[in-house]
């Protein structure tokens, strides 16, 4: 499991805006290339965008799935990179001051992926989601 937090200087409701439009996620998420397509309804529960992960000609089409919605302080994901396994992304949104807590917690999302994603990844995953949430600061920043 990699746990990281970010303080970003807009409330939760703009934060969560950020985070209900699919065409953001290859803007702050590290490794995501291009969104293929998004139900109109996202991110309702069970609802998915279907993205584009890799660099070229190597790339890897898969989805990402809302699991759990509590607008506008917690969306949680299941991320397919098949065949590389399924993560669980869980974000909240907390209000501090003017701003929001954001912490980004992603572990296995199914049991195939707790032989992948383990102590030895967790670090790797854990940088790149400070760089993930660093990209989301300043865009959500930026649309505040």
């Amino acid at each position: 499991m990699a746990y990281n937090e970010a303080y970003i200087n807009v409330p939760p409701a703009t934060v969560f805006g950020v985070l209900s439009d699919p065409v953001n996620y290859p803007k702050w998420v590290v490794g995501a290339r291009k969104i293929r397509g998004a139900d109109p309804q996202f991110p309702a529960i069970g609802s998915r965008f279907h993205h584009q992960v890799g660099v070229a000609p190597l790339v890897l089409n898969d989805h990402t799935e809302v699991i759990a919605n509590e607008a506008p302080n917690r969306l949680v994901m299941r991320a397919k990179t098949r065949p590389f396994g399924t993560a669980r992304v869980d974000l909240k949104l907390l209000t501090e001051g003017s701003g929001t807590r954001v912490q980004m917690t992603e572990s296995a999302g199914d049991t195939p992926s707790r032989v992948l994603l383990n102590r030895l990844s967790d670090p790797l995953i854990h940088a790149r989601n400070v760089r993930s949430l660093g990209r989301l600061k300043r865009l959500a920043e930026n649309r505040g």
